[in-house]
């Protein structure tokens, strides 16, 4: 139910239509809308012309949000959503959510957008059937709609949608619009066809790779190699007679060379002579860094997360189980490499940016060229993959950099694939030790685990204090109060407990953590603190059963008493892989996570030291389900991208830089690799939750637990690897 507090319409008509928003402003005006700009959260727009446009407000980079989006605002509208045409929205203040503004990420966008953008469509209709009403002098109880045509149910009349839409936007909206009952459904919960299928079948899809200007340049940066270091000098006499070359410049990140072409580019990037100081890292290898963090869980001033009974004197004599698992850094690998393109001209900017954050990436720009935010246009491109890392704005204000060199040229900056591996910000490496008992029941008695790692919280501070501060604030006083608020999450490092709270019962349990943070950049990574946390804790719960002498799924439905969604999927998945009855190497992993619940079973074939993961079986839990295809498209990209990070070479450091380069020495999952995944999702009607990170945690300790019941070896350190 929407109420007229909660959705107002705007009185002006745009292109003689109907415009419906959740908030409508004069200042700062409504970009994007013809004849006067596009309505902050203006969901629809409508048109004589039978024009319907659905301005969705979250970044798509391949989860389905279009299409999920464009479900809910269609079942409540009555047309079928291969009928609404969809945009990007634009960078409006009445967008995003306090703090984190715009952004994209932690798998909130159907969970968060569930109920009022189905309020929109449910509005727009009922103002359109009043309209309808109006014109044949009927009560709005005899107007009937389906499919975007309205129905005079006394004389059998028919109007569409736009033939109603002048009229409409004159009309006072109703005091309240209820949204369909769930059985009414006709889009929601059946409808699985892509609405952005065809454009990127077709090729018409513009990503931010895809950005062709007249007259636009390209940019690329040579940035020094190893973290925290900086260019002392360089000599760019060869790259500037490189034909095509236009500019080499030094910027805030490096040196940046401008010109006609990529090749060009490329090519007189590898030309530049330039003397790097190696900075404070210098020196720092990945085995010191795991040294320095065993000596933070010694030594270090240690934190409890959350906690309850008491674990020391529950342990008392009795027999302690104890474990130490170990995490790598981890690159993102966005098929997508980073780019933006930006126009500066007059005082105002044009900027074209594949990013998870509009809002943040306008704020980079200002940051970058000095012009205030509200004269820069932010066209938020498809993307070619985001998981986290299209969060951070650091390629949008380089581009912002070179472009303010050249007002009135389009600068296009580009990254190769070898600067997308050696600056990242990645997935932070961590360690964990657990200690566990069982009481005379062989249930679990306590349970404690301590970590450490960096905050994943530290880089993005930066970014999130430029996007909330206005224009006018000086930048360095920006600059200073986002290393203020970097120091703060650094020592506080929010988000490392995500996943710690297991769904197991335990009278005595410690979550505790210490924080190292050896200088290396980190950033969000598909599932986050999940990642890792869901690894050790379904890793260490096989232990536990292990040391019970009883069946892994058995030992933990008897833990479950209180987290019955975690028992639903845990026997759903136990039954679709005929757990125990299997001649399979199989192992279990549950991890709730987003509000959703996932149990995975993991079936593994061994040859020496050698592996493959054969089969992984789901069971999903995330409400109701808005697209089922797309959902269990996401859960089986999920399943591919997790085994990247669990079976694959792992990310080092040596001398404070990344040792690899590309996909032949950091790779990810081949197509022969990878194994069957079969999806199995529980009918809810929950609203619904998260999906596109939710399949992550799982995979890991599923094919680790797996490989345990083949050979005997615990394997308690990513990338797997058998000896």
């Amino acid at each position: 139910m929407i109420t007229r507090r909660k959705f107002l319409v705007g009185t002006g008509v745009v292109g003689g239509g109907l415009v419906m928003a959740m908030v409508l402003k004069k200042d700062p005006p409504l970009p994007g809308l013809r004849q006067g700009g596009f309505a902050p959260n203006a969901y629809l727009q409508i048109t004589p012309e039978n024009e319907v446009v659905f301005h969705y407000d979250k970044a798509e980079m391949g989860q389905g949000i279009i299409t999920g989006l464009t479900t809910l605002v269609a079942e409540e509208l009555d047309l079928h959503p291969t009928k609404i045409r969809t945009e990007a929205a634009g960078v409006h203040p009445d967008y995003g959510a306090p703090l984190v503004g715009q952004i994209t990420g932690g798998s909130m966008s159907i969970k968060d957008s569930w109920q009022h953008v189905r309020e929109a469509g449910a509005t727009a209709r009922a103002v359109l059937i009043s309209a309808a009403a109006d014109r044949w002098s009927i009560d709005a109880g005899q107007v009937a709609t389906n499919d975007g045509i309205l129905k005079n149910q006394v004389t059998g009349e028919q109007l569409l949608y736009g033939d109603v839409s002048e009229a409409a936007a004159t009309l006072e909206i109703p005091e309240q619009s209820d949204v369909k009952n769930p059985d009414d459904y006709k889009y929601i919960g059946k409808f699985d066809q892509r609405v952005d299928a065809r454009i990127k079948v077709n090729g018409t899809a513009e990503y931010g790779m895809d950005v062709d200007l007249p007259g636009m340049k390209i940019a690329m940066v040579s940035r020094c190699p190893h973290f925290g270091g900086h260019a002392v000098s360089f000599d760019a006499g060869v790259t500037r007679a490189i034909p095509g070359v236009i500019d080499v410049l030094a910027i805030s990140n490096g040196v940046a060379v401008l010109a006609d072409s990529y090749w060009q580019a490329s090519k007189a990037i590898k030309a530049l002579d330039i003397v790097w100081d190696k900075g404070p890292l210098a020196g720092l290898t990945s085995d010191m860094i795991l040294e320095n963090q065993r000596a933070a869980l010694r030594d270090g001033k240690i934190k409890e997360l959350h906690s309850s009974g008491d674990v020391a004197a529950a342990s008392g004599n009795a027999e302690l189980l104890e474990a130490e698992y170990v995490l790598p850094f981890l690159h993102h690998s966005t098929m997508e490499p980073q780019n933006t393109t930006v126009l500066i001209n007059e005082g105002e900017a044009e900027v074209w940016s594949p990013t998870q954050a509009p809002d943040m990436v306008q704020s980079a720009v200002h940051m970058a060229s000095g012009i205030p935010k509200k004269n820069i246009k932010v066209n938020a491109m498809l993307m070619g993959g985001g998981f986290g890392r299209r969060a951070m704005t650091d390629f949008a204000h380089e581009a912002g950099e070179v472009a303010a060199a050249y007002p009135g040229t389009p600068v296009k900056l580009v990254w190769s694939r070898e600067d997308d591996m050696r600056h990242d910000y990645y997935r932070p490496s961590s360690i964990h030790r657990f200690k566990g008992s069982l009481n005379k029941n062989m249930e679990l008695n306590t349970w404690s685990h301590t970590m450490v790692s960096s905050s994943v919280m530290t880089s993005f501070a930066n970014s999130l204090i430029a996007g909330v501060s206005p224009s006018a604030a000086p930048n360095g006083m920006v600059r200073s109060m986002g290393r203020g608020l970097s120091g703060l999450v650094k020592k506080m490092a929010p988000i490392m407990e995500e996943g710690t709270h297991i769904p197991y019962a335990c009278e005595n349990m410690a979550v505790s953590r210490t924080v190292y943070d050896p200088g290396i950049p980190t950033g969000f990574w598909r599932s986050v603190g999940n990642s890792f946390n869901g690894f050790v804790t379904e890793g260490f719960m096989d232990e536990m059963a292990h040391a019970a002498g009883r069946d892994p799924v058995e030992f933990r439905l008897a833990h479950m008493q209180d987290f019955p969604r975690d028992k639903k999927v845990l026997e759903l998945v136990a039954e679709k892989s005929d757990w125990g009855n299997s001649n399979a190497h199989q192992g279990v992993a549950v991890h709730p996570s987003f509000g959703s619940f996932v149990a995975m079973v993991a079936e593994v074939s061994v040859e020496g030291t050698s592996f493959m993961v054969d089969k992984v079986t789901v069971a999903l839990d995330c409400g109701r389900v808005v697209n089922p295809d797309i959902v269990v498209m996401q859960i089986e990209g999920a399943v591919i991208y997790g085994l990247s990070a669990a079976l694959k070479p792992a990310l080092q450091i040596e001398d404070g830089a990344v040792a690899g380069s590309n996909f032949h020495d950091l790779p990810v999952l081949r197509m022969h690799e990878a194994p069957v995944v079969e999806v199995h999702l529980v009918d809810s009607n929950i609203d619904p939750t998260g999906v596109g990170e939710v399949g992550v945690p799982p995979i890991a300790p599923a094919v680790a637990n797996a490989l345990f019941v083949a050979t005997g070896q615990r394997l308690r350190e990513l990338p797997l690897q058998l000896v």
